[in-house]
């Protein structure tokens, strides 16, 4: 079983090894955990899991793969001793609710009459007493009560079920789902590089500590607060075939600015030119100059470009391709300087990858990003702030 679990999990695209499998196995030998489902599902995952985009798939896994061993354990009371049950009662139920245990009976009777209830059921319920369900007072169903009985699916209204079936508590962070800001956050997190940068506003306790035992008396220490010391410059396409993606936009700019205390940011449109701006309302009456940009901002900035690349070959190749002014050079010559003045550069487009080949200029600013151009998901976040990382 445990080599069918191996190979669901390389499936399911979670790079579990064989020396990873071995070092399971050695600590199941080595009894470094409780015999218990749960217990095994929490040595699996940190042996198998590493990166956190991937717990929902094995979650999901782990679910196929050991459903029929995690309900029979449910159903055994041998391995859940009756003198502990009524340890864990005393300590944490009122008198009430451990009259209520007494009145359904022990926990044999209790698990026997919710397979009978299985078996009577023929279809979906929600709410009552008896049948098995959601929104009722069935002591076997999603929101029914019992402070020793069993939930089965869902989300758990009172907390006390002794086993939780099917919970699945990481889907938000599958890096095949949509993003979010959360999950943006989660992503942008890997391009961080702190320091102690500004005024000594923060207590320092260790070397309070030590400065005290040291004098003899009190000898407070202060210094700067940890800041991510990562500078980023982020360029966002607006406007035309950049519209269905606003909303996208919106969660990586609002992620961005919470993760990044350096930041600076401007618009463009289809591609950088001489100009660019910050508000959209006055976007041709108060632009900045790109030169002043690459002047401004040092060479230690991550160049970061949001876009759909997806306008006409000449915006790209041609002075006065540009559709809403006369450039008089082309896009190609301003990317070409950007990304030689910031060499760690990459390209964020919100089309998903399957489609790049059928855009000549998707295909032509991919080739002038030297192929540093990726998916905006949360997958290719990941890869875009690890090519960023490599770029120093």
């Amino acid at each position: 079983m445990f080599l069918n679990f191996l190979d669901e999990l390389r499936g399911a695209g979670i790079p579990a090894s064989l020396k990873e499998h071995l070092i399971l196995l050695e600590a199941l030998e080595s009894d470094v955990i409780e015999r218990t489902p749960e217990d095994f599902y929490y040595l699996a995952r940190a042996t198998y899991v590493k990166d956190e985009g991937l717990l929902d798939r094995f979650d999901q896994v782990f679910a196929k793969v050991f459903r029929g061993i995690a309900t029979t354990f449910a159903q055994q009371p041998t391995d859940i001793p009756a003198d502990w049950l009524k340890a864990v009662a005393e300590k944490f139920l009122t008198p009430e609710e451990m009259e209520q245990i007494k009145s359904l009976g022990s926990w044999d009777e209790i698990m026997e009459t919710l397979k009978q209830r299985l078996a009577e059921q023929k279809e979906r319920h929600q709410g009552g007493s008896k049948w098995i369900g959601t929104g009722g007072t069935s002591p076997f169903g999603n929101g029914g009560f019992n402070p020793e009985g069993v939930r089965i699916g869902g989300e758990s209204t009172h907390k006390r079920a002794v086993k939780v079936w099917d919970q699945r508590e990481f889907k938000n962070l599958d890096n095949t789902k949509e993003l979010g800001t959360r999950n943006i956050k989660i992503a942008l997190r890997r391009l961080r590089k702190f320091a102690r940068e500004g005024a000594a506003d923060e207590l320092d306790m260790d070397a309070t500590i030590e400065g005290t035992a040291r004098q003899g008396w009190l000898d407070i220490h202060m210094r700067a607060e940890r800041r991510n010391a990562v500078k980023l410059l982020l360029f966002l396409d607006v406007g035309g075939s950049m519209d269905p993606w606003v909303k996208l936009c919106e969660e990586l700019f609002s992620a961005a600015t919470g993760e990044f205390k350096n930041l600076e940011f401007f618009y463009f449109h289809n591609c950088p030119y001489e100009g660019v701006w910050k508000d959209n309302r006055r976007r041709f009456q108060e632009r900045t100059p790109m030169w002043d940009i690459l002047h401004k901002f040092g060479h230690d900035y991550k160049l970061v470009f949001v876009g759909d690349a997806s306008m006409s070959p000449y915006e790209i190749t041609h002075p006065g391709g540009s559709v809403e002014h006369m450039n008089e050079e082309s896009g190609a010559v301003w990317l070409h300087r950007m990304t030689n003045t910031y060499p760690a550069a990459v390209w964020l487009n919100p089309v998903p990858e399957a489609q790049w080949g059928y855009s000549q200029s998707v295909r032509m600013i991919r080739e002038l990003m030297t192929d540093r151009m990726y998916p905006l998901s949360l997958a290719g976040l990941d890869e875009a702030m690890r090519e960023l990382t490599r770029k120093r």
